[in-house]
């Protein structure tokens, strides 16, 4: 039989030595185990820039971010000294993007012009000038120049494409899709999403490219409420990181990611978990500010379960690393019954917000709120726009939070005819995408407009259903709210009509016709004549002189 060969092991022990070791861990992306080989190695032997470009790589995947960074210089200056300008030129670029990322500007900003000069100093045509197109596109598309930063993004693309450089084609290809849905391109931006992330999937991408891509493509699906898409990358993010050990430079995103879409399918305590997990490896890494949005998350679910101090805690932590706790500490404060403060939080918020996207986060709450201060015509405007944006977006979990806002505006006008179809409709949608809490919420609003419409039986189903959700979920604030709900209504008016018709009978009293009824309280015509048809039911009158006269002599004017 053949000895077994000796080469790459340690003299007189028959072991692999610390670099072989290293470089085996990274093939069964043993991370961790890697990044201890190489310290163990660099204390042995001068490594490559190639072996500390990939010790580098390791540390960053595991969290070690400082690690990461000292190794990438080290692997910088190594090309350079083996005269080695492109790879140099790489190794500055993923320095320069890795601290850009992380909010430093400054010390990015000097690598990347060393990464360009090495580049024009070599004079060739190369895949790192692709590579170097990026952070420019990047730059565009957060100034709101979608346009622009689809052509950077292209042309990065093509470069990598004809390199064969699967890396830069992903990476242009979710910056080219984020581009197009700033520009309310969404089909187009999604399908490039798709395409980014069919490599991802693949394995065809180096491990930090992968967990780039996956959370830009997440990130991007979620921005525009691509439910089913976010779902799925969700998912396959999970299952990818769930196979790199200790990988703390994505998991945590991943787990943000994970613990949103756990939150919308009623499995609370596990999205609680995983959001307290994101928050710990967040603030672990380079910029402890990408733990902000983690801590939004669990002050929501505080929120929601009612642990309104855990709640308000959170939300200061998400504020100290600069993330604005809007809507949901006004939620928090609305549920405290502090309405005043909660309106004044909303529409400081909304003052503030441009984007089409955000304000899409803050208007469903401030149609709540709105309502429960009793400002009715300023729920209607919000719960408008809501649509307008809704209607330019395509997406059903917008859909959903519009036709709930109509509803909810029609039933505080007292229209609890017009609320119902748009409350079904929303609750039908939730029903579909598998969000049982917003459900459970719509049917609270259906029972309410069942009990104007004296639909007894209707009321009823609709509450009981409703609290086996909210006793299944914990949501203890829901619970409290449906208990006050379930009370006895108060007894009908001797007159039998509704708020609404009530304001309608006033209005044709004064002498308006039903077009000018209609204008003034944001109705359409056609349901004006309904509400003058069923006045004229309930006080068994036959005209509107006749209804007119009722109304003054019995004082309802």
């Amino acid at each position: 039989m053949k000895p077994p060969s000796k080469r790459g092991r340690s003299p007189g022990t028959g072991s692999p030595r610390p670099l072989e070791r290293a470089r085996d861990a990274c093939a069964q992306h043993a991370w961790a185990r890697a990044v201890d080989a190489f310290a163990e190695a660099d204390r042995g032997e001068p490594l490559s820039g190639a072996d500390l470009d990939l010790w580098a790589t390791c540390a960053l995947l595991v969290g070690r971010d400082e690690e990461g960074l000292h190794a990438l210089e080290r692997a910088h200056h190594a090309h350079l000294e083996a005269g080695a300008t492109l790879p140099a030129a790489r190794s500055a670029f993923w320095m320069a993007f890795r601290l850009i990322s992380a909010g430093e500007r400054g010390r990015g900003g000097g690598w990347l012009s060393r990464a360009r000069r090495l580049v024009d100093d070599c004079g060739e045509d190369c895949v790192e000038r692709g590579y170097l197109l990026l952070p420019e596109a990047r730059q565009r598309l957060a100034a709101g120049d979608g346009e622009a930063a689809r052509a950077l993004a292209a042309d990065a693309e093509r470069i990598g494409e004809r390199f064969h450089e699967p890396d830069l084609v992903a990476i242009a290809r979710s910056m080219r899709g984020h581009a197009f849905l700033r520009d309310a391109r969404f089909e187009e931006g999604l399908r490039l999403f798709d395409e980014a992330m069919v490599s991802a999937a693949a394995g065809e991408l180096t491990p930090v490219t992968t967990g780039f891509t996956y959370c830009s493509v997440i990130f991007g699906c979620q921005l525009v409420y691509a439910l089913d898409r976010a779902r799925e990358w969700t998912d396959a993010l999970k299952v990818w990181c769930d196979a790199q050990p200790g990988g703390v430079g994505f998991s945590g995103h991943c787990q943000l990611h994970r613990s949103e879409i756990l939150q919308l399918e009623g499995e609370w305590a596990e999205a609680a978990a995983e959001a307290r997990r994101a928050s710990e490896r967040l603030i672990a890494g380079l910029n402890e500010s990408e733990a902000a949005p983690a801590f939004y998350q669990q002050a929501e679910l505080h929120r929601l379960r009612g642990e309104f101090e855990a709640a308000e805690a959170a939300y200061r932590d998400a504020s100290r690393w600069g993330w604005d706790p809007q809507p949901g500490l006004a939620l928090l404060r609305l549920a405290q019954g502090r309405t005043a403060d909660a309106s004044a939080a909303m529409r400081r918020a909304l003052a503030g917000a441009t984007d089409r996207i955000v304000r899409t986060r803050l208007l469903p709450a401030h149609v709540e709120i709105a309502l429960a201060a009793g400002d009715l015509e300023e729920g209607r405007r919000s719960a408008v726009e809501l649509e307008e944006i809704a209607r330019a977006f395509g997406a059903d979990v917008l859909d959903a939070m519009s036709a709930h806002a109509a509803g909810a505006v029609a039933l505080a006008g007292g229209d609890a005819e017009a609320a119902l179809p748009s409350l079904r409709k929303s609750f039908e949608t939730w029903q579909r995408l598998g969000a049982p809490y917003l459900a459970a919420r719509v049917r609270v609003a259906i029972a309410r407009a069942c009990r104007a419409l004296r639909d007894d039986d209707g009321c009823r189903m609709e509450l009981d259903g409703a609290r086996a959700t909210f006793t299944d979920l914990g949501a203890a604030p829901d619970l409290q709210r449906l208990d006050a709900l379930a009370e006895p209504a108060p007894a009908t008016p001797w007159h039998g009509l509704t708020a609404r018709e009530l304001q309608v009978l006033r209005l044709v009293a004064a002498g308006k016709t039903n077009r000018s009824i209609a204008a003034e309280l944001f109705l359409s015509e056609k349901t004006v004549d309904r509400h003058v048809s069923n006045i004229f039911d309930k006080l068994e009158v036959s005209s509107r002189a006749a209804a007119t006269a009722f109304a003054y002599e019995n004082r309802l004017i």
